[in-house]
């Protein structure tokens, strides 16, 4: 495949610039993607064989329609009748996979839909991720926010009513350490019941370290479980090594995290296999896990600062709601979160059939929540957006729009005893 990514490199520095070319056009410069780097913990487990033998071998355009009505007359969804339900040939039946979906939601969630909100602290990144606005080699506005800041972002995002919060940085050990992390995590203790980090992988001990200062979740984006595609996606840096990456989710959980979140970037590459591999993903750590609450996200690909033509390949929203229903069939009892990247019509949508979760009040940008909140401008505490958003709508909107669709919001639902 091709790669259609390249950023603008107009603004790099001569010898960044050079450096950046090498790396794009001279795969002999890169270090093995496969190879752990120093202070990179080793865990023993079987889970991404598992993975990656099934996503490898899955060849979906052997399914007949056939074959996907009898997936669908199965009361219990296996992982055989899983691949069925990702293929083409399942397309034609999209209306009664949503329709198999959501009585699946229904009966395990009721009209219930979980509503939380991303905050970003930082977005200083030390990778070369080719597709991503904060990748080093992208010539935007960077920003740290200080603990005043991070509070007062959080104090305006607590009193629009919101109890669960997402912390974000971009990948930089030095700009975004574990013990600055750490500290925005202890103060959103003091405003939200739900506290999930969304960063850079780290080892076991240090996610124990961060539970302790108060998360709840961890999620990780593979963004592609097809690891040469991930090679060629992801030139330099920690996030570049695929196997300490893929087990990111499990040292959390050994960590002591009460939860995590999968994810896989559709549109990176053949999104049927990325998904097969997701849910697997999943399906796997439940088992070996049965106290965790595992959950899913389902990102397509958006535009970056510096570069429009950033789209999904080949997933447009038809694609997209036919693996959101496949997954809710396959994993009835697993969280789905469909992120502000989609259009506000299909988010109403999504949610009234498989999807339990999405985000209101959505920046991808840094500390300018109370300028959106409040109207207040604060352009010198700002820095630039990770991606563009589709669904703008702020946190009280949605909460109406969603009462308006007949479904029941949830600010949260877990008591600490």
């Amino acid at each position: 495949m091709e790669n259609n990514y390249f950023i603008d490199s107009d603004k790099l520095s001569e010898s960044a610039l050079k450096r950046k070319h090498e790396l794009e056009n001279n795969p002999s410069v890169r270090t093995n993607h496969m190879e752990y780097m120093d202070g990179m913990e080793k865990i023993n487990s079987d889970i991404r064989d598992k993975v990656l033998s099934a996503m490898e071998s899955y060849d979906y355009n052997s399914y007949t329609a056939d074959d996907v009505k009898s997936a669908l007359e199965h009361e219990r969804c296996t992982i055989e009748d899983f691949k069925v339900l990702l293929s083409p040939s399942a397309e034609p039946f999209l209306e009664q996979m949503a329709e198999k979906a959501r009585l699946e939601t229904r009966k395990h969630f009721g009209n219930t839909v979980y509503l939380f909100t991303p905050l970003y602290i930082a977005n200083y990144c030390e990778n070369y991720c080719i597709y991503c606005g904060f990748n080093c080699y992208n010539d935007i506005k960077r920003m740290k926010l200080s603990m005043e800041q991070i509070e007062r972002e959080m104090q305006v995002i607590a009193e629009s009513g919101m109890e669960e919060i997402l912390i974000l940085t971009g990948e930089s050990h030095s700009k975004s350490s574990i013990e600055y992390i750490g500290e925005a995590c202890k103060l959103a203790r003091k405003y939200f019941r739900m506290v999930g980090i969304e960063i850079y992988p780290v080892n076991t001990e240090e996610y124990k370290y961060l539970h302790e200062c108060g998360v709840d979740y961890v999620t990780v984006f593979q963004e592609t479980y097809n690891s040469e595609r991930y090679e060629q996606l992801h030139l330099m840096g920690h996030k570049r090594v695929f196997p300490y990456r893929f087990d990111a989710q499990e040292r959390a959980l050994m960590g002591g995290m009460r939860g995590i979140a999968c994810s896989a970037l559709l549109g990176l590459s053949d999104f049927r296999k990325d998904a097969l591999a997701s849910a697997l993903h999943v399906y796997y750590l439940q088992r070996k896990y049965p106290h965790a609450e595992i959950s899913l996200s389902c990102p397509r690909l958006r535009p970056i600062v510096n570069n429009a033509e950033i789209n999904p390949l080949d997933v447009h929203e038809k694609q997209l709601c036919q693996v959101l229903c496949a997954y809710r069939i396959f994993l009835p009892f697993c969280g789905i979160t469909v992120s502000s990247r989609e259009s506000e019509s299909f988010r109403n949508g999504i949610v009234k059939i498989c999807a339990t979760k999405i985000s209101a009040g959505v920046s991808t940008g840094i500390g300018d929540h109370e300028s959106k909140y409040t109207g207040k401008e604060n352009s010198s505490a700002e820095g630039d957006e990770q991606f563009e958003i589709s669904d703008g709508r702020s946190f009280k909107q949605m909460y109406s729009d969603m009462s308006d669709e007949g479904l029941q919001p949830v600010l949260n639902d877990y008591i600490y005893v």
